[in-house]
C-alpha cells in the first residue's frame, strides 16, 4: 500500500503556497489596535450638518451621505480640536463614481479662509473595475488661491472597500500625524518644523462632492449623473483628544502604547510593509514638485 503521507504531502504544500499567497497580499498585524482605545460617538452628539442637510440620513447607527445633480453633503463635529484621535467606519459605493470624493478630514478653513490647516483622508472615486484610491494629504496655513502647497501620498487598499465597512483614522499630535486604515499605520507625518506642521484647532469633517476637475486620472473621468445617487456609509464615529478649550495639562493621544508617541517596531513594520506593497504616489519622490517648498522631502 505504502507510505499515506506520500500522498498527503502535494495537498500540504498546496496549502502552503495558498496560504503564502493570502498573506502576501495582506498587512503584517501592527500587533496594537488604537481604535479599541477609544469609544465610539453618537454622530448626534458630537457633529452637526454642515451643508446639504436634505442628503443625509441616520439608518441604524450609521450615517448615509450622497452627491446628485442637486447637491453633495458634509457634516463637522461640534468641538474644535488641537490634537486627538479621529476616525469613523465608511462603505464607499462600488460601481462608476468617477469625479465623486468622499473624505474624512480635520481643517479650520472656516477659522482661518485663505489661511488654513488641512489633514485628508479622500476616497478618489473610480471607473468600472478599477479600485478605488486613498489620498492623504496635509496643507499648513494653506490658501485658496492657489498657492496650497499639498503633500498627496497615495494607496490602493489591500481590500475591496465597497464590500463592508472598514475603519479610517488620524492621529495627530504636537510631534506627528499618523494615517491609520483598520488600525494599520499606513503614513505618519512628523514635525520637523513649526512651518511645516498644523498647530491651531481643526475641527473633523466628513462630505461627499464633485471633484471632477481633478479627483479620477487628473480630471480624465468625469462624474456622471446617470449612476447618481453617488453614496458613502459611516459610522462608529471617533473623536477624542484635547479640544480648543482643555487646559494646558490634557495629554495628547498616542497610536501605539508609548504615552510618549510615535510607533512600535511592529507598527512600523507594518507600515512599512503597506508602502512597499501599495503605495502608488508619494509627492516626496515626484521630481516634478518644487522641494524648496517642502523641507520635510529633504534627506
Amino acid at each position: 500500500m505504502g507510505n499515506p503521507l506520500i500522498y498527503l504531502l502535494p495537498i500540504f504544500h498546496l496549502l502552503v503556497l495558498l496560504g503564502s499567497s493570502v498573506n502576501a497580499y495582506w498587512p503584517p498585524s501592527p500587533g496594537y489596535w488604537p481604535s479599541s482605545k477609544v469609544s465610539s460617538l453618537s454622530f448626534y452628539k458630537g457633529f452637526r450638518n454642515l451643508w446639504g442637510p436634505q442628503h443625509q440620513r441616520m439608518d441604524q447607527n450609521a450615517l448615509t451621505i450622497w452627491l446628485d445633480r442637486a447637491s453633495g453633503s458634509g457634516f463637522k463635529s461640534v468641538k474644535p480640536f488641537r490634537s486627538g484621535y479621529f476616525g469613523a467606519s465608511i462603505k464607499l459605493q462600488p460601481g462608476y463614481t468617477a469625479g465623486v470624493i468622499t473624505s474624512l478630514y480635520l481643517s479650520n478653513n472656516e477659522a482661518h479662509p485663505g489661511f488654513h490647516d488641512e489633514v485628508d483622508i479622500e476616497f478618489l472615486g473610480t471607473t468600472f473595475g478599477k479600485p478605488y484610491t486613498l489620498q492623504t494629504n496635509v496643507y499648513i496655513r494653506g490658501s485658496g488661491d492657489g498657492k496650497i502647497i499639498g503633500r498627496e501620498i497615495k494607496f490602493r487598499l489591500w481590500f475591496d472597500p465597497t464590500s463592508g465597512f472598514h475603519h479610517y483614522a488620524i492621529l495627530w499630535n504636537p510631534r506627528e500625524i499618523i494615517f491609520l486604515v483598520d488600525d494599520i499605520p499606513i503614513r505618519r507625518y512628523p514635525k520637523k518644523s513649526a512651518a511645516t506642521f498644523p498647530l491651531r484647532p481643526m475641527w473633523l469633517y466628513g462630505s461627499i462632492w464633485d471633484a471632477s476637475s481633478w479627483a479620477t486620472e487628473d480630471g480624465k473621468y468625469k462624474a456622471d449623473y446617470k449612476y447618481q445617487p453617488f453614496t458613502a456609509k459611516y459610522t462608529n464615529f471617533k473623536a477624542i483628544g484635547c479640544t480648543a478649550y482643555s487646559s494646558a495639562r490634557c495629554h495628547p493621544v498616542s497610536a501605539s502604547p508609548y504615552r510618549s508617541g510615535g510607533l512600535t517596531r511592529q507598527q512600523y513594520q507594518a507600515m512599512r510593509w503597506v508602502q512597499t506593497h501599495n503605495m502608488v504616489y508619494n509627492y516626496c519622490k515626484d521630481y516634478k514638485r518644487d522641494h524648496s517648498l517642502t523641507p520635510e522631502c529633504w534627506r
